[in-house]
């Protein structure tokens, strides 16, 4: 017993043994934190330059567009116009927030609206959500803008169909497992999927996926989210978007690992 270290801390020292135990574990403990920083940090993928101004509301006019998505044309310089996918708050599309003023406009395509949401933009790709209805109404322009497709054929891409309000700014990073479900949840909400694909220099491309009629596709197109597939279909660029409508009982599966969920 006359070798244990036994003390009050408000009235001995600290012995010599008890010392260099508090010191091992300081050090151990530091050396553990430090190594479990780094390789948190190296298994992490590197973070995209995509943004989205939360909190942080724009005021934005244009030409209102279903294509079939609702779009807002905005122009930029001269000929130059950039076509914002809209989308609404949460999990939702927009049209929540279009209803009072379609009640009261009616059919609005081809009408110059305001809006003021918060932008998401990655990629060259933009999309503005709104989340008052009260911050969206009928502008006083008129517009002769041409929003005839551009024919892109019959294609046949490999890709994953993402939701890209997540994928392109909303969550950092809007990829693993856990978005899967969280994308599921979007695009039955009303969020226009988005087939993403790569060429062999890891250039994405993006298409907006419709039925074969060429109407908005939901609800049938999630077992096939954030699974690598072959999907064919007829396609059309309309402004800066390309759209392509498929039928969703041909996709093909393929046996690969999800690069994105």
């Amino acid at each position: 017993m006359k070798n244990d270290e036994f003390y009050i801390g408000y009235v001995d020292e600290v012995g010599s043994k008890t010392k260099k135990s508090l010191k091992k574990f300081v050090i151990a403990s530091l050396l553990i934190l430090a190594g479990g920083a780094f390789l948190f940090g190296f298994f992490q993928k590197s973070a995209v330059n995509s943004a989205f101004d939360f909190g942080n509301p724009t005021k934005l006019s244009g030409i209102y567009h279903e294509s079939p998505y609702p779009m807002l044309r905005v122009s930029l310089s001269g000929s130059e116009f950039k076509d914002l996918v809209l989308l609404g708050f949460g999990k939702f599309g927009p049209n929540a927030y279009l209803k009072d003023l379609r009640e009261k406009e009616g059919n609005l395509n081809g009408k110059h609206l305001n809006i003021e949401g918060q932008l998401i933009y990655y990629n060259g790709k933009t999309l503005l959500e709104i989340d008052d209805s009260q911050k969206v109404s009928i502008g006083n322009r008129r517009s002769s803008i041409n929003f005839s497709p551009n024919s892109l054929g019959q294609l046949k891409i490999e890709g994953e169909i993402i939701d890209p309000k997540c994928y392109f700014g909303v969550m950092k990073p809007g990829f693993g497992k856990i978005h899967r479900s969280c994308a599921s949840l979007c695009i039955s909400g009303g969020v226009p999927p988005v087939l993403v694909s790569s060429d062999e220099n890891g250039i994405e491309d993006y298409f907006l996926l419709t039925d074969l009629k060429g109407n908005p596709i939901h609800k049938d197109i999630l077992p096939y989210i954030g699974q690598p597939s072959i999907i064919s279909g007829v396609a059309d660029e309309i402004g800066d978007w390309k759209v392509m409508r498929v039928d969703v009982g041909q996709i093909e599966k393929l046996d690969k690992k999800s690069l994105i969920y």
